[in-house]
């Protein structure tokens, strides 16, 4: 009987990734063809991806997504790490899920609602639209996902290493650099990287807020798309992609080595 439902689960997960990576491979597999449409494979060529390179408009604008998305995501960090740090510290329980509630708020509010909201905000404070406004716009929204993944490694701490690096002397201070932050550093890595990956793949908000002079690559990529079809555009989706996989890949690099260096010192 359990065999049998195993064998039930690995199918519905094939059946369930099949749908959700064939459409990508598929993009992915007419980068290569030489033809100038996907209607048909008519040969193996890497010219796309040539072109891509060739076109130093499309560098730029691959260089502003990549700087947008770490800048954001280091600050986003660090604010939403020491915000969740001091939901935790709140005595009132109701005031607490009060906090949590308006941080889920924002994850599941339509980016068409925090986009359209922002660009309200951008033009009554007269802030120009541009990189400043992409960055912070990048930066709100990356939070609530930072605190999300911080959280529950908080929770799982034993506060009597708190009460312990107190009664030896411990500062405040200390106490944040060298007790808590090294415990939850996982959890921050987590939403560092989770933050990366939510501004390289945000559109309906960096729509809003992006100006003229200034543009990321899914912006870029829905304006070529309009355009047209074109397989430069499968090119730089699979690029971006690839970029994807590979932070999923160094994150799980980052955790596995963190484990084994914890596991070591116990």
């Amino acid at each position: 009987m359990r065999s049998g439902l195993t064998t039930t689960a690995r199918v519905y997960l094939a059946i369930v990734f099949v749908i959700l990576y064939a459409p990508i491979f598929y993009l992915i597999f007419y980068s290569f063809n030489s033809g100038g449409s996907m209607a048909t494979f008519e040969g193996f060529t890497l010219e796309h991806y040539q072109a891509v390179f060739d076109d130093n408009r499309l560098l730029v604008i691959l260089i502003n997504t990549v700087i947008v998305a770490l800048l954001s995501a280091l600050i986003a960090t660090i604010i939403g790490t020491l915000g969740a740090i001091g939901i935790v510290s709140l005595r009132n329980d109701k005031l607490r899920n009060t906090v949590l509630s308006l941080n889920n708020i924002l994850i599941v509010s339509p980016d068409v609602v925090i986009g359209a909201s922002f660009l309200i905000l951008f033009t009554m404070i007269g802030v120009k639209l541009g990189f400043t406004s992409v960055v912070i716009s990048h930066i709100a929204f990356s939070i609530p996902i930072v605190v999300l993944m911080v959280l529950p490694k908080i929770l799982e701490m034993n506060t009597n290493l708190i009460d312990a690096a107190l009664d030896l002397g411990a500062n405040r201070r200390d106490v944040l650099t060298r007790v808590i932050i090294p415990y939850i550093k996982p959890g921050i890595l987590a939403g560092f990287f989770m933050a990366i990956t939510y501004s390289l793949d945000d559109f309906a908000v960096t729509f809003f807020v992006t100006g003229n002079g200034f543009s990321t690559l899914s912006v870029e990529i829905y304006s070529m798309a309009r355009a047209g079809i074109s397989l430069t555009v499968n090119a730089i989706s699979g690029l971006v992609f690839i970029v994807t996989v590979g932070i999923v890949v160094m994150y799980y690099f980052i955790t596995m080595r963190s484990k084994k260096t914890e596991g070591s010192t116990q």
